[in-house]
């Protein structure tokens, strides 16, 4: 009976304390349960085909539904910040870019020329140092009380120190001496009025002094620049395609010296100033190809005129000079060569004669440009080297700058050297 009794008191422990069990662990589901936070469910995507309905709106003067108290112990979100956009700022137009100074480099400013109408006048001031020779040496000798045999010498070694040469000297000498003897008085104007006509009939006026550079039936005008090294050809070249730009033609270059270094860019600078084409070819190339090339640019473009710069050649290599004269004739596959200007330096004074002589053998020379008169007492090379070749002077250079380069003409130059 005490067995019973024990077993019904154990299973009611047993029965108890497994109640207490379950009622503790449904309590701490219930709890665990209410302290998540709320789950929002998306609206379920439409079918295919169907149309999806908005929820519908309250009724006007209805109370909206109170949205649904929070979970206890859940945790709110913020609200996201309203952030205003910024209206628009009207577009700014931004300013044209500048040209790098390489970009200004690669295409230099084209300069305008000063005209060529009295150039000869505007830089007569050039020719002091001949000036003080020629000129006023003659003239302060002519004053003399007395003219004797002495003073007459003294004339001629003026006049030959001066490079006129002794053809022109002696018959200047002759011409003054007769017209001294007529005029008998001798006033300083007299006198000055004497020596100017003797000399400009010495210089010429009747011969054609202009540069053949219009444009013709068969293409542009075609002009050779030959000389020897050292003589300021290829800037010669530069400054007449100045000259020409400033008369208002059209020009292309044509670096036909290949020999010497930096000849065809030095060219090409002088050409750029002016906006001239230069038409070039490599270093050592062959000259001939390059003058031909030149003028087939200039018909291309249309052009006025082709300057073209030849090498400097010594007078006394044959192959050189024959070179010149192939130049020549490949050139005048395309036409006419119109003009063959020679540039000799007129400091040079006899030995530039012997080479005017050498270079008429080989091309028929068509003009004279003498360059370096500013710094020299050799004004008479004028008149000797036209009564040696029988070619006119037609440019004459009076300085560095780039417009110093002037058409010659007779009566301004005695002018500028009388003073």
């Amino acid at each position: 009976m005490e067995y019973v009794i024990l077993a019904v008191v154990i299973a009611v422990v047993a029965i108890g304390a497994i109640t207490g069990l379950v009622v503790s662990g449904k309590r701490r589901r219930e709890l665990d349960r209410s302290s998540r936070p709320p789950t929002i469910t998306a609206p379920a995507k439409p079918e295919p085909g169907t149309t999806a309905t908005a929820p519908a709106k309250p009724a006007e003067g209805a109370a909206e539904p109170a949205a649904p108290p929070a979970a206890t112990g859940a945790t709110q979100a913020p609200e996201a910040p309203v952030v205003e956009e910024p209206a628009e700022e009207p577009a700014v137009e931004e300013p044209a870019e500048e040209p790098t100074a390489e970009e200004a480099e690669a295409a230099p400013a084209i300069e305008v020329p000063e005209p060529t109408a009295g150039r000869l006048v505007r830089l007569r001031s050039r020719l002091s140092r001949s000036q003080s020779t020629l000129g006023k040496g003659l003239l302060t000798l002519l004053s003399r009380d007395r003219l004797d045999e002495d003073t007459w010498e003294e004339i001629e070694e003026t006049l030959l120190t001066a490079d006129v040469g002794v053809g022109a000297t002696q018959e200047l000498v002759d011409n003054l001496r007769t017209r001294v003897k007529v005029l008998g008085t001798r006033t300083p104007d007299e006198l000055r009025g004497l020596l100017r006509e003797e000399l400009v009939k010495l210089i010429g006026t009747e011969a054609d002094r202009t540069v053949r550079s219009v444009k013709h039936e068969e293409g542009p005008a075609v002009v050779l620049v030959v000389g020897v090294n050292g003589v300021g050809k290829t800037t010669t070249t530069g400054k007449l395609a100045r000259v020409l730009v400033a008369d208002g033609r059209k020009v292309v270059l044509g670096a036909a010296d290949t020999f010497r270094a930096a000849a065809a860019d030095q060219l090409q600078t002088w050409g750029e100033r002016v906006g001239a084409h230069t038409v070039r070819g490599p270093e050592g190339g062959d000259p001939a190809s390059v003058a031909f090339d030149a003028v087939k640019q200039g018909i291309a473009d249309g052009v006025d005129t082709v300057l073209i710069d030849t090498a400097g050649r010594l007078h006394t290599k044959t192959g050189l000079m024959d070179e010149l004269g192939k130049v020549k004739r490949v050139v005048e596959k395309h036409g006419p060569v119109d003009e063959v200007l020679l540039v000799l330096d007129a400091t040079t004074g006899q030995n530039g004669l012997v080479q005017a002589r050498v270079f008429a053998e080989v091309v028929d020379i068509t003009g004279i440009v003498l360059t370096k008169l500013d710094g020299t007492a050799k004004g008479g090379i004028v008149i000797s080297v036209q009564r040696e070749l029988g070619v006119p002077v037609k440019l004459i250079g009076l300085g560095e700058g780039g417009d110093d380069l002037a058409p010659f003409e007779p009566g301004a130059f005695v002018d500028a050297l009388l003073g």
